[in-house]
């Protein structure tokens, strides 16, 4: 039963309705070899009875019976079709949609862990596998076992002894699957993650190819994507060759008993227990049932390999969402109390305290890798802490429900991306619902909205995936739009200004300005002449608050600050 709540994402219940329609479908498709029988019954007991007359009425009778079972065929086949493949892709498309929800509400760490060609791989090549399952053997597995079972049943109403002989290799068969599960398990274990490697290193081959072109690289230099194709080549060969016969076997097992059938029913026909008649009808009748429960052993080891699909889907839905269940508090100002984080092993962040008043313009500056843009996606809670608190509006984040936190909350980092849409939708993303006047009014503030309006379709230009169409400056600035939109009354900024020309920076710095209006604001800058203005530097090294005030403050204390505001100074002045 586990292994088909893994395998229906959780939703065994939709199983219901096609198993039915495939029983149905399957005792449909006894029907027409039982009414031949009968019909050859009636003509051997009236050529064998010199008194008895052939009733041809009786014939076309079962004849006709035979049309009406097959019209009867079709529709349940049909029937079972739509049903299997209908609820497949349904269930396919909403397990899609509960993982992409299910990962939204991952801490950013646990999705950091794995790789980005595993998790695009298992959005949309394991569900593929699951739709192929769902569709194509689930539904026949269980469908086809439970209408031998009832065709079995009928057989021991009409004799015991028949039934028995049916099933004789039965139990061998399944002995054979038994013995052979384990095995199987595990290379097909080794088989699926050969098949997701070739695919992230696919991937990876695919996302790189700007920097292979570059240099020039060539096939010497993928060593790693072509040993991951041989393995999956070596993986699939030896996945085939070893239990391929051995279910052959297990379906010659199973459809033995026709021989069991001939030798018990020639047995007892010869003792004038059964008659020949009889006899035939056993065989005919015994030919087709063996044909559900052979394709639903022939499909098994498929549907155990895809399982192995659905058990990696049923893990990640098993991964812990972010705690938190509260809701967001009124104020707006933030705190770090002693905190302590790291991306692995090695502390990022060591016993770091501020805080942030609300309202207020406040820079975090620093040598590269001094965790400035930690204490930024702390803030946001794309992390919680080893230890100590972030605190908003003087609750604890990790109490509050991680939606209710982000409505807080804008946005705009380093590492930009926007979605393959148009700039109009692009900056809407940050509040669903504006109107263009108020997407332009944005795109203004943000100094993006004179170059928007000279593209050839305005707003309605498609950026392409990740914004490629568009320069890293004129990325940002819409990031930086997308921000505005939102209104929220707390802005994180990551270097907003890095990828801008110094005529540009300035419209950007004023519209920052007009940010820090009633909001409150924190920016990392590594250009410390944006930050001058603001109300409380915060300098960190090597992931410690090395100190903090205001800039005349810092320059005059002559720490690290003023150093970095020295050098800045000087190479400004240098030339090419």
């Amino acid at each position: 039963m586990e292994l088909i709540r893994r395998m229906t994402a959780g939703n065994p219940g939709w199983l219901i309705r096609p198993i039915a329609a495939t029983v149905l479908a399957n005792l449909c498709g006894m029907l027409p070899y039982a009414l031949a029988s009968l019909a050859v019954m009636r003509i051997y007991e009236a050529f064998a009875d010199t008194g008895a007359t052939l009733a041809i009425r009786e014939l076309w009778l079962l004849c006709a019976g035979m049309l009406v079972s097959l019209v009867l065929l079709y529709a349940s086949e049909s029937l079972a079709y739509r049903l299997s493949f209908g609820g497949a892709y349904g269930l396919a498309a909403e397990g899609r949609r509960t993982l992409a929800e299910h990962l939204r509400k991952l801490p950013l760490g646990t999705l950091m862990r794995r790789d980005a060609g595993e998790l695009g791989n298992m959005m949309m090549g394991d569900f593929a596998q699951l739709e192929t399952a769902n569709s194509q053997l689930l539904p026949q597995i269980v469908g086809g076992m439970i209408a031998s079972l009832l065709a079995v049943i009928g057989f021991l109403f009409l004799d015991w002894r028949i039934a028995l002989a049916m099933i004789a290799g039965f139990p061998p068969a399944l002995l054979i699957l038994w013995a052979v599960s384990g095995l199987e398990r595990k290379y097909g274990t080794s088989h699926a993650e050969a098949r997701s490697r070739a695919s992230s290193r696919l991937q990876e081959y695919i996302q790189g190819m700007k920097v292979i072109k570059a240099y020039n690289m060539r096939g010497g230099n993928f060593t790693g994507l072509e040993q991951a194709f041989r393995r999956l080549m070596k993986e699939s060969i030896s996945l085939e060759g070893r239990f391929g016969p051995v279910f052959l076997v297990a379906i010659a097992l199973v459809k033995s008993g026709a021989a069991f059938i001939l030798i018990a029913g020639s047995y007892l026909a010869v003792g004038g227990e059964l008659s020949v008649p009889a006899l035939a009808a056993f065989l005919l009748i015994g030919a087709r049932v063996y044909e559900p429960i052979a394709g639903a052993i022939f499909a098994w080891p498929e549907f155990k390999y895809y399982a192995l699909y659905g058990g990696r889907i049923a893990d990640m839905l098993a991964e812990p969402a972010m705690p938190g269940d509260r809701p967001s508090p009124s104020g707006h100002d933030v705190e770090f109390r002693d905190v302590e984080f790291g991306y692995g092993d090695e502390p990022v962040l060591r016993g770091v305290s501020f805080a942030v008043r609300a309202g207020t313009l406040t820079a975090v500056v620093g040598p590269s890798g001094s965790g400035k843009s930690t204490v930024l996606k702390l803030i946001a809670r794309f992390y919680d802490p080893r230890s100590g608190e972030v605190r908003i509006g003087g609750r604890p984040a990790k109490e509050m429900a991680p939606e209710a936190l982000m409505q807080k909350l804008s946005m705009v980092f380093q590492d930009v991306y926007l979605f393959n849409d148009t700039i109009g939708n692009n900056i809407r993303y940050g509040r669903q619902g504006a109107t263009q006047q108020e997407v332009e009014e944005a795109a203004r503030q943000a100094c993006c909205h004179e170059f928007i309006s000279r593209l050839p379709g305005g707003y309605d230009t498609m950026v392409g995936e990740g914004g490629s169409t568009l320069s890293g400056g004129e990325k940002q600035r819409i990031a930086v739009a997308r921000a505005m939109i939102k209104q929220a009354p707390i802005v994180l900024l990551d270097e907003a200004t890095a990828s801008l020309d110094p005529e540009n920076e300035a419209e950007m710095q004023r519209a920052i300005s007009r940010l820090v209006a009633g909001r409150t604001v924190i920016v990392i800058a590594h250009r410390l002449k944006t930050v001058v203005e603001a109300d409380r530097i915060i300098v960190l090294e090597r992931g410690k608050v090395a100190e903090q005030g205001g800039h005349e403050q810092l320059v005059r204390a002559g720490g690290l600050y003023a150093r970095l505001w020295r050098l800045q100074q000087e190479t400004e002045q240098w030339g090419v």
